[in-house]
């Protein structure tokens, strides 16, 4: 039922059939009209996968997306940050090219992984996401209409009415709906020019590089949502770990230290996967 949900549906339907034509020989059919100025470019994606004990999850992602591939997909890379369990081991046996990342930390870990990507794209996904089985097809459809960047809605696998609201708000563009699990697109050449993740952020990298995105380029939030994992959420009380996100990004704003999310996060909220003793930056590189 969800699949068939966000399958290409309209004008990404219809642009995926064109770009299919483009490339067995028809080169014409879209960009002679110039709506599709940049149809006759093929943008080849690199899905990258940043992990931390995620044996249970990464084997079924990596299927996946390897399952709804097309001629846009260039590699999955799943890079860990040193897992003691099966992650590895997982990625590998579904297909996808694992990275050892020299540092700890999924802003280290995806900045290590676009340096060894091959994709002119680059798609970040954490392991509990599963994005639409369209995916390769709307990010190509909105970096082709000019877009450098861009992010899925969120649909929670538990409908929990709390959950429903979060997915709701997750439709508008404002930094405060915005979260990693959503998936990231950008096009490389804009993920050099902002120098990628800043590794000072051991917790909300993703909101600082998204603020940067949003400022320096022009973002998209697509209709589509991705599917994400409600753990954190199973593992605590809805509510209350809206109230810890809230209080935490307030504090992000505010200017606090990483360290000091990282300590407060930790405090409201049971995440057992967190490393028991993070290894920290001294000082942000931006």
């Amino acid at each position: 039922m969800y699949l068939s949900s966000i399958n290409p549906v309209g004008e990404i339907q219809w642009w995926y059939y064109l770009r299919t034509f483009e490339r067995i020989g028809f080169s014409n059919c879209t960009n002679n009209s110039g709506y599709y100025p940049n149809s006759w470019l093929i943008m080849k994606i690199s899905v990258i996968i940043p992990t931390y004990e995620e044996e249970v999850k990464v084997g079924e992602l990596v299927s996946y997306l390897l399952k709804h591939q097309s001629e846009l997909l260039e590699e999955i890379i799943v890079c860990d940050g040193g897992s003691p369990d099966n992650t590895v081991a997982q990625a590998e046996a579904a297909g996808a090219k694992v990275l050892h990342s020299p540092q700890k930390g999924r802003a280290a870990q995806m900045n290590y992984a676009a340096s060894q990507a091959q994709g002119e794209i680059l798609y970040f996904v954490h392991a509990d996401t599963l994005p639409p089985a369209s995916y390769l097809a709307n990010i190509d459809f909105y970096v082709q209409h000019g877009y450098t960047s861009g992010c899925y809605q969120s649909l929670f696998e538990n409908e929990h009415p709390f959950l429903k609201i979060n997915g709701f708000f997750s439709r508008f563009d404002r930094i405060t709906c915005r979260g990693g699990d959503q998936t990231l697109f950008v096009t490389r050449q804009h993920f050099e020019q902002l120098g990628g993740y800043d590794e000072y952020y051991i917790v909300m990298e993703d909101f600082d590089f998204i603020r940067r995105l949003r400022q320096a380029g022009k973002f998209i939030v697509m209709p589509e949502a991705a599917l994400i994992s409600a753990r954190k959420y199973q593992d605590n009380h809805y509510l209350w770990v809206n109230i810890a996100n809230g209080i935490v990004f307030l504090m992000y704003r505010l200017g606090f230290s990483p360290q000091t999310l990282l300590k407060t996060y930790k405090k409201m909220v049971y995440y057992p996967r967190y490393p028991e003793k993070p290894e920290v930056s001294v000082k942000s590189k931006s």
